[in-house]
């Protein structure tokens, strides 16, 4: 993945549980800003069985240089055994909103 800037998705059992993870991940600067999607149904399989559950979507603006940090901390943070972390570039957006994104990660 070549992209500088991603969009990381991360499903959580709640808004809740998303709020105390989010904010965790933009305060260590790990997220410039973590959207909480609430409402989401996930039917999925797990451990040879069909599951159908409530869950709520993190949608978290970060960088490549992040992911590797940004996912560990996820995984720490998370009551999931196995969360889901997954990273998609973004292939363009508003130059003013990238750089805000940039200001507002962590530097290594």
């Amino acid at each position: 993945m070549d992209a500088e800037h991603l969009v990381a998705l991360c499903t959580v059992p709640n808004a809740e549980e998303g709020a105390r993870i989010a904010r965790s991940l933009v305060e260590e600067r790990l997220a410039a800003c973590v959207n909480i999607v609430d409402g989401l149904r996930s039917i999925y399989v797990w451990k040879g069985e069909v599951s159908d559950d409530r869950e709520a979507l993190l949608v978290i603006k970060t960088g490549r240089a992040t992911l590797d940090a940004l996912t560990s901390r996820i995984v720490a943070l998370h009551p999931y055994e196995t969360p889901e972390v997954i990273a998609l570039p973004i292939a363009a957006g508003h130059a003013p909103y990238l750089a805000w994104i940039d200001e507002s990660l962590a530097r290594g």
